[in-house]
């Protein structure tokens, strides 16, 4: 019994769907926030604020439209930070034929590993006061490791076939062959890799920013809101239900994509199907079958006689 699984446009549009809610408003919330009003009873709901207040008065809508922005793009900075210092090295670290040379490129980044990312951000943080931009540093600093020993992985087997030997015989340019062939070869794999990378990235920021690095104590920021306003979370939920929803869309949302993205374009560049190789294809109706000369009768292919006669036909059989 062949299982056959359901994906296509549907899943496509599911994930660009979630996804596409907390962008927006990450993106085009500041926009439509308008003006502060004055502030009211703090953990209120009803009134003139649809989704209540926060801790110190202010409305919970406006404050999630102005929350996003930070989440966003110090997420999506430290990503593309972060690729782009690992896939260099990660290249570099398949494609050298010195061992000398990839040991000192992946073994201080495997001491960096072995540090825990959250505490490497505290420990920063106690010296110095990262504002958005050195929290984005930070988070792509603690994340290139893990980045770049996927690259090495995933570049290794094409680095290792014999067309990387080829374009080295032929003089070509370690660029072309490092990201032209090598780095084309396992785009599927760093695409994935991307979308999970960018949740932990998310995970990331929205703890640092919880525990008050990167971000004010009363800053408009989704993780802040959740911190600030757990307090009250049973008098007036929306306060913490609303950017936390909005921050799991994101993670989830990101990962949906990403493998709907890569199931469309393995559907697209999969070949026909082929017949199966062990059934044989019926024969049209009206047409004979084929079947085997007779024993003893078998002709010689290199014989014309025999071939004009027919298997199965001798020349003495001839009329």
């Amino acid at each position: 019994m062949r299982i056959r699984t359901t994906g296509g446009p549907g899943r496509f549009t599911f994930a660009l769907l979630i996804v596409a809610v907390p962008l927006l408003l990450a993106l085009l919330g500041p926009l439509f926030a308008g003006e502060p009003g004055p502030r009211a009873a703090s953990f209120t709901a009803g009134g003139s604020h649809w989704a209540g207040t926060d801790f110190v008065g202010r409305d919970v809508w406006r404050q999630v439209l102005l929350g996003g922005r930070p989440v966003v793009l110090t997420a999506l900075a430290a990503t593309a930070l972060a690729y782009a210092v690992a896939l260099p090295l990660g290249l570099l670290g398949a494609l050298t034929h010195r061992r000398w040379l990839e040991e000192l490129v992946m073994r201080p980044l495997d001491i960096l590993l072995a540090v825990p990312s959250l505490l490497v951000i505290l420990l920063v943080a106690a010296v110095l006061t990262p504002g958005a931009g050195g929290l984005a540093l930070l988070v792509a600093l603690v994340s290139i490791p893990d980045a770049a020993r996927t690259v090495r992985a995933a570049a290794a087997e094409a680095a290792a076939s014999p067309a990387v030997e080829a374009l080295r015989m032929q003089g070509e340019t370690w660029w072309r062959t490092a990201v032209g062939y090598a780095g084309r070869s396992a785009l599927r794999t760093l695409a994935a890799d991307a979308g999970v990378r960018l949740t932990g990235v998310l995970y990331l920021v929205a703890t640092a920013a919880f525990l008050g690095v990167g971000a004010e104590p009363d800053a408009a920021d989704w993780a802040v809101m959740v911190d600030r306003n757990r307090t009250g979370m049973f008098v007036q939920p929306w306060a913490v239900a609303l950017p936390a929803v909005l921050i799991m869309a994101l993670s989830m949302g990101t990962n949906l994509l990403c493998d709907a993205a890569l199931d469309r374009s393995g559907r697209r560049q999969r070949p026909g199907r082929a017949p199966r190789p062990d059934r044989a294809p019926r024969p049209e109706r009206g047409s004979r079958r084929h079947r085997a000369p007779r024993t003893g009768s078998i002709p010689d292919p290199l014989s014309t006689d025999a071939t004009a006669a027919g298997p199965g036909r001798s020349e003495k059989s001839r009329p």
